[in-house]
């Protein structure tokens, strides 16, 4: 019988075609290649810190003409192909820093190889009596294949959370659920130093508003990924790095910060982090302590277009949380050898909420006396405990670049939740009397989260890469809803509300990338990623399972044109799949309001976007990138409004269709050595289409988004930074997003030789930055104006102290059962 496509991608036979390419690719690396010529080495500072992203170039001994060149990656570390047999020198150049040129040294053939070892750069005086010039590194730096954005050291990061840095984002917006979006398309995949989240939905935004920015290091944008990456996330991929310890010895920072947000709530963090490197071992602990206050207004207005008359509901809502989040994070690597390394990460955080909502709804039927008006005093307590622990392993099988890695991880996400619904119902037309219903829920939630995966990269040539690699991942869910009617002071369950779904999704996953360079203009990277889906779904309360499996291609190319030194043109093509959250498979119904409830859907399936984008770079620091997407079976939410009860609900549906037309223009500015500018603006045209009660709706619009941030060196090492941005109106979905727009502050001053750091910042300072959206269906309106209480204030003090590389651990036999405690309830 002649193989189909889809018998040749089953799992089995993927892991078969992986072991045999792994194979044959170590085998050939074992017995040995011709080994090819490589210049590599670090750099780094006078006190041992890697420089990170120094220009790195080959020179002309006799001539110093420039060669070749490359920048070094985030740990200072650099590798270049050995040039033609010659004299040479190194010369490595870094704002602040005063320039380093090597000796000499002569290339006798095509295979010379040469460590340069530690390459010290020394502070330029000069510069630094003038102003800390590394403390006006650009905020946005755009590569060949990602935007990214340094967070490190800036004053709007001190004291804020990781969500609230990526919404500020050039591209990324946020829906009126808190969901991101990059470039005008949801469907974003969150990465944590590379590594996939697996959360989506609320359990991702609790993640990141979890997670102080002062952990942060800086993020990656990247529109159109490699097949190395994990196929999910269909606008691209956000790639949070954390900061790492590179220096020797004994390091750390403390920190502590107040926040005062809108409508008088009071919070605050604290934190400290604990670095020591020394021989083979480099382990770090960090602390993290908040309490973040949340608050919410909202304004609704619904419309029910009936037969005969036109009912209208209006509510407005108010919302008051504290949020308790202790956070505990532990690493230790250790050097096998000079070419091997082992690794483990554990993470604890919990995220301990109280929620009240207080909500005012007019309900007219268009007969008086059947009017109503609702008062809601709901109250909601959850504990989110998430557990996370990874073990890795990087090798280096040749001295050409041969390297090959492999991760294992678990994740245990458990929420419980607990929530009470009270409404007051008054009938405005006097028909009837008031009277009142009480309702409880309890919604405990846990995920499993497996992972498994390796990859391999090897040079098969001076100019061309190939990268293999293989996943397994499994994630398992429970998701149980309890919901009580109180009657005479007995809780009684509610069947018609409560509901019990299980599900397990396995992914396993293989991919193969080659990336070469064709002459001195043209570069390729191109490559196939297959992933083999299978998931089950199970209601115990319906009795009801959905099983699936499904195989997906996702092909991937880039295509880089080098025009001149100072021009460059890109050109990438992927496809990318986005898969229902869990919790939204579940068939049964979540309870929001009387009139406002939130219905699974189990039939909903995965949604396909190709992207096409052309970049151009000029002077690496101008860059127009222009892209166009098409979605098929969109997910989004689509409210149905019942006219005979006045009720809507809200589901998540597969939309026709979702095409999407984008430009970004990245422009930074520097005004005076003092004074710099980035400036981010975007176009796009966005089109839905969705048949709905046999009509087909469109939802189409041009939508133009500015960011502007500009950061100023003053006198006394005092720095500001000042950012404004305007989002235009947007469609999504079936929704009418209006524009907005905001303008955020902060102010830095550093002490004792850089050591002490006081910030303070203020966000949302015109208190501006409001959602509206509205949706209308064939007659039927749906209109929300949400404020989410984003201007605060903030006052946070930061110390970093070292020990230097001489330091001597004291060793104690004390228990570290305070550290185990770290979390628990």
């Amino acid at each position: 019988m002649k193989p189909t496509l889809t018998s040749l991608f089953r799992p089995q036979r993927l892991r078969g075609l992986l072991f045999w390419l792994l194979y044959f690719c170590l085998g050939r690396a074992v017995v040995g290649q011709p080994a090819e010529g490589m210049l590599s080495g670090t750099v780094k500072d006078a006190k041992g810190a890697a420089v990170s992203f120094a220009n790195v170039v080959v020179l002309n001994a006799a001539t110093n003409a420039l060669v070749t060149g490359v920048a070094a990656d985030e740990a200072g570390k650099f590798s270049l192909r050995t040039p033609t047999p010659g004299a040479y020198l190194l010369k490595v150049t870094m704002l602040g820093y005063a320039p380093l040129q090597t000796p000499s040294f002569t290339v006798g053939n095509t295979d010379f190889r040469k460590d340069c070892g530690v390459l010290t750069l020394q502070n330029d005086a000069k510069m630094l009596q003038e102003v800390t010039v590394q403390a006006l590194r650009p905020t946005v730096v755009k590569e060949a294949d990602r935007m990214i954005v340094n967070v490190e050291g800036t004053p709007l990061a001190a004291g804020s959370t990781a969500y609230e840095v990526l919404t500020k984002s050039p591209g990324v917006a946020v829906d009126q659920d808190g969901n991101l979006q990059l470039n005008g398309k949801a469907g974003v995949q969150v990465l944590l130093d590379g590594k996939r989240s697996y959360l989506s939905g609320k359990e991702l935004q609790a993640l990141l508003q979890a997670m102080p920015a002062d952990n942060l290091k800086s993020l990656e944008l990247i529109a159109n990924p490699s097949a190395k990456y994990d196929a999910a996330g269909s606008a691209g991929i956000i790639n949070l790095n954390l900061k790492k310890n590179q220096v020797a010895g004994l390091n750390g920072s403390v920190y502590a910060g107040y926040q005062y947000q809108y409508s008088r709530l009071h919070g605050y963090s604290t934190g400290a982090n604990l670095n020591y490197k020394k021989g083979k071992w480099n382990t770090s602990l960090g602390v993290d302590m908040a309490r973040r206050t949340r608050f919410r207004t909202n304004q609704m207005h619904r419309e029910f277009r009936g037969e005969a008359t036109t009912s209208t509901f209006d509510q407005n809502d108010h919302e008051n949380g504290v949020h308790y989040v202790p956070a505990v994070r532990l690493s230790a690597d250790y050097a096998l050898n000079r070419r091997h390394s082992l690794g483990v990460t554990a993470s604890l955080t919990q995220r301990n909420t109280n929620d009240a909502f207080r909500t005012g709804t007019y309900l007219r039927t268009g007969y008086a006396p059947d009017d109503l008006f609702i008062q809601a005093n709901n109250q909601a307590h959850s504990v989110l405990t998430n557990g996370a622990a990874n073990l890795h392993y990087v090798g280096q099988l040749d001295t050409v670049g041969t390297t090959i890695s492999a991760d294992a991880d678990y994740v245990r996400l458990f929420n419980d939740n607990n929530s009470t619904f009270q409404n007051h119902f008054d009938s405005l037309g006097r028909a009837a009397g008031p009277f009142s219903t009480l309702l409880t829920s309890h919604n405990p939630t846990h995920y499993d989260i497996y992972s498994a995966k390796t990859d391999f990269a090897k040079p098969l040539t001076k100019t061309t890469k190939l990268e293999l690699g293989a996943k397994a991942s499994r994630v398992i869910s429970d998701n149980e809803l309890n919901f009580f009617a109180l009657t005479d002071g007995q809780a009684v369950p509610d069947a018609t509300r409560s509901s019990h779904f299980r599900y397990q999704e396995d992914i396993y996953a293989a991919y193969a990338n080659v990336a070469a360079r064709l002459g001195q203009q043209w570069s390729v990277q191109g490559g196939l990623r297959a992933e083999q889906t299978r998931t089950h779904g199970h209601s115990l309360t319906l009795a009801q399972s959905t099983q699936r499996s499904y195989l997906g291609l996702f092909p991937s190319l880039q295509v880089q044109q080098t025009i001149s030194p100072d021009y460059q043109i890109s050109y990438s093509y992927s496809r990318r799949i986005d898969r229902p959250q869990y919790e939204t498979l579940n068939p049964f119904i979540f309870y929001l309001d009387p009139y406002s409830w939130i219905k699974g859907n189990p039939s909903l399936k995965p949604q396909y976007t190709s992207t096409l984008e052309v970049g151009q770079m000029l002077k690496h620091q101008y860059s127009l990138t222009v892209g166009y997407a098409v979605t098929k079976g969109y997910i989004a939410e689509i409210p149905e409004q019942r006219a005979v009860d006045q009720t809507t609900v809200f589901q998540q549906q597969n939309v026709n269709d979702f095409q999407n037309l984008n430009a970004t223009l990245l422009a930074p500015v520097t005004l005076t050595k003092n004074w710099q500018m980035t400036n981010t603006a975007s176009v796009a045209y966005q089109r839905f289409t969705k048949v709905l009660q046999g009509q087909t709706l469109t939802n189409e619009q041009v939508s133009f988004t500015a960011r502007s941030s500009q950061s100023v060196q003053l006198p006394r090492q005092f720095r500001l930074q000042v950012s404004a941005g305007y989002q235009g109106p947007m469609a999504y979905g079936l929704y009418q997003l209006k524009a907005n727009w905001w303008v955020d502050a902060g102010l830095k001053r550093s002490f004792l030789h850089d050591q002490l750091d006081l910030s303070l910042s203020a966000t949302d300072l015109f208190r501006s930055r409001l959602l509206k959206a509205t949706a209308n269906l064939n007659g039927n309106i749906n209109a929300i104006s949400l404020y989410s209480g984003s201007q605060t204030v903030r006052l946070t003090l930061g110390y970093r102290f070292s020990k230097g590389a001489n330091f001597e651990a004291v060793k104690h036999s004390a228990s570290l059962e305070e550290l185990n405690r770290t979390g628990k309830p």
